[in-house]
């Protein structure tokens, strides 16, 4: 209030200053009442012009005063479902969440086990898809997290998902989502490639991330070391690791060369309008993968019962010549990725969110179709993308829709007849979600997916590309 007071003294002083100077000169001779008479009426003017743009003022000032203290609100929401306590310089944040699973109905579900590896075949059941327990440090330019988890997803499991180390300047914690400066990490990080794979869990309206990511990155994190760092609206990330993460269906979490993946990505964060946030960036990989060798074998002899009649016959007995082993042998891998998303604030609606990611690469899947090159005697060429589009409906409920696809190999053939022609490999994945929430704290969500197998065969064992529908309920709170 009394800074309004003064600017509205300050104006008026100005306004009468200007009214004296543009006034005529006083002399002997006595003014006429004339000028007097037309400078009152124009002072006035002015006084209820300033008057009704300091009303104009105070209005805008009242409804972002209002916005803040909504702002402030979810702020403070947020910060008290963490516990935090501080000790001296020292600062400690614990946080943790639990997704229950229940995966209400799946087309691919049979009461059957994998005749190779014994694992059931059902997919109709309940289960715990993660329980997360993180501890975050912040000691000035020191900082340090370490994160656990638990699921049943394959049976009880417990493991370290996350910890890491920290060096930062000026000072780690910057405030809000802005980063330091520059910030040197080592340890099991968030592998820093493009959107997806770097959105957290527990903020993601999807279930789970996109075939693409969980083809080129199965787990998210990586054991490695790390430089990021941002200013102002820009963001960069470049990283140096082992290249296997948790989900690597070969070597998970392990590294058997000597040469590291090198990767990063090079972006920015912008707020162009109060109602318009916009981001984006360009991710880059180059690596190298690894083809195991095979052990010698040797010479066998082997009796296939050819007529069935269960007696042995000198022409059914058929040698085997051993083979010598073979050296493993590594390859080169790499892949480009761009990823852009755009938020708008409707009124009284809630945000708008549109956002895609495209990813190019060669001999990069470790999970889904896993490539080797040296076993297929040319290059995978991967390509991957998806869009999604969110809409918050007020604070209490959310929708969305992605498609994604993903092709494991741009160049595969066979043969049909006596023509090798191009055979489609491609995954494809339609979602909708719908969740109720409790913000920041809980949230229930079901979602559908849709998908399109072109690897499966039909009832004649003939390549088809087969449907599938999976319908999953979950139930999320963070604490």
């Amino acid at each position: 209030m009394r800074v309004r007071a003064a600017v509205t003294l300050l104006l008026l002083w100005t306004s009468v200053a200007r009214a004296q100077e543009e006034a005529p000169p006083t002399t002997a001779t006595p003014a006429t009442p004339a000028p007097v008479a037309s400078a009152a009426p124009d002072v006035a003017a002015r006084v209820d012009d300033l008057a009704r743009q300091l009303g104009d003022a105070q209005a805008r000032l009242d409804r972002q005063a209002a916005e803040l203290r909504a702002l402030r609100a979810d702020l403070d929401a947020q910060r008290d479902a963490h516990a935090a306590f501080r000790v001296g310089r020292l600062a400690v944040t614990l946080f943790g969440f639990v997704q229950a699973d229940g995966v209400v109905y799946s087309s691919a579900s049979v009461d059957e086990v994998n005749p190779s590896t014994g694992a059931p075949l059902n997919e109709t059941r309940f289960l715990i898809r993660r329980a997360r327990l993180r501890a975050d440090i912040d000691y000035g330019y020191v900082a340090g997290a370490l994160e656990f988890d638990g699921n049943t997803v394959a049976g009880p499991v417990a493991r370290i998902t996350n910890a890491e180390v920290s060096g930062c300047w000026p000072r780690c914690n910057s405030g809000g989502d802005r980063p330091p400066l520059i910030m040197a990490t080592m340890g099991l990080l968030r592998i820093p490639f493009g959107f997806e794979v770097q959105e957290k869990d527990y903020v993601r309206l999807f279930l789970e991330r996109s075939t693409m990511a969980r083809a080129f990155f199965p787990g998210e994190y990586d054991l490695g070391a790390r430089l990021q760092g941002g200013w102002r609206w820009l963001r960069w990330q470049a990283a140096a690791m082992n290249g296997h993460p948790p989900g690597d269906k070969q070597f998970a979490l392990v590294d058997p060369t000597a040469s590291k993946d090198f990767l990063g990505r090079f972006g920015a964060d912008a707020h162009p309008h109060r109602r318009v946030a916009i981001a984006g960036g360009v991710s880059g990989l180059w690596g190298t993968g690894f083809s195991r060798g095979t052990s010698s074998t040797k010479d066998t002899i082997v009796w296939r019962d050819a007529n069935a009649d269960g007696q042995v016959d000198v022409t059914e007995i058929v040698g085997v010549v051993g083979q010598p082993a073979t050296a493993s042998r590594t390859f080169s891998r790499y892949a480009l990725g761009v990823d852009l998303r755009v938020a708008v604030e409707l009124p009284r609606v809630g945000p708008l969110t549109a956002y895609g990611e495209v990813t190019w690469a060669t001999n990069l899947d470790r999970a889904v179709y896993v490539a080797d090159p040296i076993a297929t005697g040319r290059d995978l060429r991967e390509l991957g993308w998806y869009v999604a589009v969110m809409q918050q409906l007020g604070r209490w409920c959310a929708v969305g829709v992605r498609f994604d696809r993903y092709d494991p190999d741009a160049d595969a053939r066979q043969q049909v007849g006596a023509n090798l022609v191009p055979r489609d490999k491609t995954f494809s994945t339609i979602g909708v979600v719908a969740a109720a929430m409790v913000q920041p704290y809980g949230r229930l969500s079901i979602e559908w997916d849709h998908s399109w197998n072109a690897l499966a065969v039909d009832v004649t064992g003939a390549p088809a590309t087969l449907g599938g529908d999976v319908v999953t309920l979950r139930g999320q709170v963070v604490f």
